[in-house]
C-alpha cells in the first residue's frame, strides 16, 4: 500500500492552497482531485473579490493559477474519487473508487459542497432538459429566452445577474419577503430591468411536454392571500444552498446537522487526531474562495505541527 505524510482530498482553493503549504513544509502531499476538479469556482464566471486580481479573474483562471502554483512546488496531484476513509487507526486507510488504497499519516478534507435542490420530482424529470444548478455552465443555451432562478442569497442574485445578460427575462423566485444577499448584490438584482423578483413565492412543480416549459408557483403559501399561478420559462436554475461533501467519512468525523465538518477553532482539527478540514466542507457561514484558501493554509500548518508532535 502506498503511504504519505499528508493526503489532501479536494481540489478547490482550499485543497490547492493546502498542497502549496504542505509542499513547502516538505510533507510531499498527495492531492486527490475528486469528481469535479476545481470545485465550485468553475461555476463562476468573474471573481472580483479575490486579492491579487485587481481587474477580476475568471473562476477557471483562478483555479488554474492555484493548481499550477501547487505543481510548481511538486505537489502530487492525481485524479480520483475517495469512497471511504478508515479512521480507526493511524495511518488512516483511504480507499479510492478504482479500488486502490493509500495510507495517510494526516488527512486534509477540502471536498467542498454541492448544490441543493428543492426535492421536486419534476427537477429530476427535467434534469438537463431545462433544470440546472449552474447558470454559468448552462446559461449559454438560454440566450434570448425566459428563465427562473430560485433563491434569495448572494449566489441566487449572482446567477440571476449573469443570466440577465443572456436571457430575455429572468424571474428570481424568493420564498421570503426580502433578499438575504449582501446590499450591493440586492441593489444590482433589484435594479436590473431584465430581472423580476417574485417575493413570498414557492415553486410547486414544473411542467412541459418534452422539455421544460413552465413552473407552477404559489404566492403567500398558507395565508389568506395564497395564490397559485404559472409562469412560462425555458430554464429553471437552483441557487438555494449547498450540501457539504463529507459522506465518505461515514459519520466518523463530527459534523453539524447539515453535514458540515466541525473543527476545533481556532484550529482546523476535527474530533479525530490527524484529520483536518478546510474550505466549504467545514464552512456553513462564509463560503468564499478567499476564506477557503486561507483555511487550506491553516490546515496544512496544523497538519505539519501535528506530525512534528506525533513523530
Amino acid at each position: 500500500m502506498e503511504t504519505t505524510k499528508c493526503l489532501i482530498i479536494g481540489s478547490g482553493p482550499a485543497g490547492y492552497t493546502a498542497a502549496i503549504y504542505a509542499c513547502r513544509a516538505n510533507l510531499s502531499p498527495i492531492l486527490i482531485e475528486g469528481p469535479a476538479p476545481g470545485g465550485q469556482l468553475l461555476q463562476t464566471t468573474e471573481v472580483e473579490n479575490f486579492p491579487g486580481y485587481p481587474e477580476g479573474v475568471t473562476g477557471n483562471q483562478l483555479i488554474e493559477d492555484c493548481r499550477n502554483q501547487a505543481l510548481r512546488f511538486k505537489a502530487d496531484i492525481r485524479p480520483g474519487v475517495v469512497t471511504d476513509v478508515d479512521t480507526s487507526a493511524r495511518p488512516f486507510t483511504v480507499t479510492l473508487a478504482d479500488g486502490s488504497t493509500i495510507a495517510a499519516q494526516t488527512i486534509i478534507a477540502a471536498t467542498g459542497a454541492t448544490a441543493r435542490y428543492l426535492g421536486l420530482l419534476d427537477e429530476l424529470k427535467y434534469q438537463g432538459l431545462g433544470v440546472s444548478a449552474c447558470a454559468t455552465c448552462d446559461g449559454f443555451f438560454y440566450r434570448k429566452r425566459v428563465v427562473a432562478v430560485v433563491g434569495g442569497g448572494d449566489t441566487a442574485c449572482e446567477e440571476a445577474l449573469y443570466l440577465a445578460g443572456l436571457a430575455k427575462k429572468v424571474y428570481l423566485i424568493v420564498r421570503k419577503p426580502y433578499l438575504r444577499a449582501s446590499k450591493i448584490m440586492q441593489e444590482r438584482a433589484l435594479n436590473n430591468p431584465n430581472i423580476e423578483v417574485l417575493f413570498n413565492t414557492n415553486t410547486e412543480g414544473l411542467f412541459g411536454d418534452e422539455y421544460l416549459e413552465g413552473a407552477h408557483l404559489v404566492e403567500h403559501l398558507g395565508t389568506p392571500d395564497e395564490r397559485h399561478y404559472d409562469i412560462a420559462i425555458d430554464g429553471f436554475f437552483l441557487a438555494i444552498g449547498h450540501k457539504p461533501c463529507s459522506d465518505f467519512f461515514h459519520g466518523a468525523v463530527d459534523t453539524d446537522a447539515a453535514g458540515f465538518i466541525k473543527t476545533n477553532a481556532p484550529s482546523t482539527a476535527t474530533n479525530i487526531p490527524g484529520i483536518f478540514a478546510a474550505g466549504d466542507v467545514a464552512d456553513p457561514a462564509y463560503r468564499q474562495a478567499i476564506v477557503a484558501a486561507a483555511s487550506g493554509c491553516r490546515a496544512a500548518i496544523d497538519a505539519e505541527h501535528f506530525l512534528l508532535e506525533n513523530a
